[in-house]
């Protein structure tokens, strides 16, 4: 049976989770394919990686968006804090992200990362509903507040290796709180 895309994904995937390291040629040749079939289907092995962390970290935001029974910035905030929980305890992520800290930043955090600009739609989309059904008045325009929020998630969850302090999920989500015009408790 030919490989395909969606074959190129998964057997991926499923070494990333495994700790393995990706490498494309390896890749290529365990399908069957050659490089450059590979790279037209998965990019490169950034967006790879970007893509298989992103199919395990949405479907953290979906459970949290289900969990979370406030409204308005509480949602907002509450939403946030399961899913940078969730993320920060995913050892695999923990593991590829102290294999090789710079790297793993990129991926996660870049203006090229997929991850990110996922994350920021994501946020976005949450803001507008809450917006729209008159449970949050933002305060800047929706596209400016997703990504500050994107960015203080990632600066709390990742501060051992942006700053070397410890990841303080509790204050991210206090940030995400106030910058909404909420009160932290």
């Amino acid at each position: 049976m030919k490989a395909t895309p969606l074959d190129a994904f998964q057997l991926a995937r499923k070494k990333w989770l495994a700790g393995e390291r990706i490498d494309i040629g390896a890749l290529a040749r365990e399908l069957g394919v050659g490089r450059a079939t590979l790279f037209r289907w998965v990019g490169s092995r950034e967006l790879l990686l970007g893509e298989i962390i992103w199919s395990i970290q949405q479907p953290f935001s979906e459970r949290a968006r289900t969990e979370v029974k406030a409204r308005g910035a509480a949602f907002i905030a509450g939403t946030c804090e399961r899913t940078m929980r969730a993320t920060l305890a995913f050892a695999p992520l923990r593991r590829f992200i102290e294999s090789d800290p710079e790297f793993a930043l990129r991926v996660l955090t870049s203006k090229s990362s997929t991850v990110q600009s996922r994350n920021v739609e994501l946020v976005r989309a949450a803001l507008e509903r809450e917006a729209a059904l008159g449970h949050l008045v933002p305060p800047l325009p929706l596209d400016t507040l997703a990504y500050v929020i994107v960015r203080i998630c990632e600066a709390f969850v990742y501060a051992d290796v942006i700053s070397g302090r410890e990841p303080a999920i509790d204050q991210a989500a206090a940030a995400i709180l106030v910058l909404l015009g909420g009160k932290v408790k």
